[in-house]
Order: structure tokens, then sequence, then C-alpha cells
């Protein structure tokens, strides 16, 4: 092959260009632009968290929609639905800083023993809840301690713990409660 003015390529030297090229090219694509690393995963123990806050939040939102029912209910129910507040305010503070929390986190699943079904969620705000209704979610939520406990760090199982305890207590308190 003959290349203008007279200078003479041959086949050798035209395979070893092209070689060093492709060389080239490969390895300024491999260096330029690498893998991403993998997202890391969520911590356990934020994702316990964030569906436990989640479930407080259900829980202290049927008592809101329960107190609905007249003003003797709601004053029978307040100091239930203090514990379960402050119980929320303990969860929170174990969630480590940054860690996002409730409904509008789409990475913090929050269904659970405790969470209530779906015509709780779907039900209009301003219809009232029943006093069973209550201790259903009551009870629900005291019985998934225990396994939630399993998954847990030592404060958080021994924070679920009480919240357990005072949950149990609750159930078997609004079976009598007359309002």
């Amino acid at each position: 092959m003959e290349l203008s003015g007279g200078a003479r390529v041959t086949r050798r030297v035209l395979l070893g260009a092209t070689a060093a090229g492709l060389v080239a090219t490969a390895t300024g694509c491999s260096s330029d632009s690498p893998e991403p690393p993998a997202p890391k995963p969520p911590d356990p123990q934020a994702v316990l968290l964030g569906s436990l806050i989640g479930d407080k939040e259900r829980l202290i939102a049927l008592y809101e929609r329960a107190a609905l029912g007249s003003a003797k209910t709601a004053a029978a129910l307040e100091p239930f639905r203090q514990r379960h507040v402050a119980h929320l305010a303990a969860l929170r503070e174990l969630l480590p800083a940054g860690a996002e929390t409730g409904p509008s986190s789409p990475g913090v699943p929050s269904p659970s023993a405790g969470s209530p079904g779906p015509a709780e969620e779907s039900a209009p705000a301003e219809k009232p809840v029943s006093i069973g209704r209550l201790r259903d979610a009551e009870r629900r939520t005291s019985a998934a301690r225990p396994r939630q406990m399993a998954a847990a760090s030592p404060v958080l199982a021994q924070l679920l713990a009480s919240i357990g305890a005072c949950e149990a207590v609750h159930a078997v308190a609004l079976g009598s409660l007359r309002v």
C-alpha cells in the first residue's frame, strides 16, 4: 500500500498501529469511566426503627380518630395517646442522624403485625374509631414486639420490651373502659 508522497506502508505496520489504537481506546475507556460503587445497603436498625415509627404514627392517628366520638371518649383516651407520643419520641431519639422515616420515605418499609389494615388506612379521617378497634390494634402491636426485639440492638430491644408491656396493658385497660 502506498501513501501519498510515495511512502509504502506494510501490512505489519498497519496491523501494529490498529492494535495499538485498540489498546489505547480500551485502556482509556476503562480508566475514564470506572463502575459506580454498589449502593450501600440500608442499616437494618434504621429500617426497623422506621417501621416502628410508622406503626406508632398510625396508632396515634387511630387514637385521634377515636377521640372524635365524644368529649368524654377523648378525655378517657388522652392518657393512652400521650404514652404513644412518648414512645414515638423515644424511638425517634434512637434513629441515626440523616435516616428518613414515615410515609414520605419510600426506602423504609413499615408494614408489620402492628400496622392497621388496609381498611383502617383508607378510612376517612373524620370517622371515629371504636374502642374495640383500638384494643385490637394494641393487641397486634404488643404481640409483634418479641419478633421485633429479636432483630433489634440491645438498647432498642429494651425499649421495645417496655413499649410492648405498655401496649399490652393498654389492651387490657381498653377492655374495661366505659365511655
